[in-house]
């Protein structure tokens, strides 16, 4: 039997606040965008770098605790599958986006204050896996 694999993983930085809006049910999702950067040396010696920029999409639980938590210029690593979406705008033009669904994140580099729980207790990070089926509602 074939089976398919849809998994990401990837360590980065937030290049913005995270956003969270609302569905028209109630349900909350958080969107902010992560970038990579590899380094390496030509065969001459030549460093370069480069960076790739991921957008992001929590659900449910994990939305909140994303929006809560996370601040622009944090370390993360965010574990979810790959999606693309398409839509058609008003003047009937058609766009598309790759992102990742994510299904798991932790925090990640210097602790700071702002970003931890009252108690000192680090915040779940899994997402509600069977609430990912509703979203096909983008409040954007």
């Amino acid at each position: 039997m074939s089976r398919g694999l849809n998994k990401v993983m990837i360590i980065g930085n937030l290049g913005r606040e995270p956003e969270m809006r609302y569905t028209p049910s109630g349900r909350p999702v958080t969107t902010f965008t992560v970038a990579t950067t590899r380094s390496w040396n030509t065969a001459d010696g030549e460093r370069h770098t480069d960076t790739e920029w991921f957008n992001v999409v929590t659900w449910g639980n994990l939305a909140e605790i994303c929006k809560q938590y996370l601040t622009k210029g944090q370390q993360v690593y965010i574990e979810g599958r790959l999606q693309t979406r398409r839509w058609e705008d008003k003047e009937n033009i058609k766009h598309s986006t790759v992102e990742i669904v994510a299904t798991e994140m932790m925090m990640l580099g210097e602790r700071r204050e702002a970003n931890h729980p009252p108690s000192g207790e680090e915040p779940a990070v899994e997402g509600d896996i069977e609430n990912q089926a509703a979203e096909d509602e983008f409040p954007f």
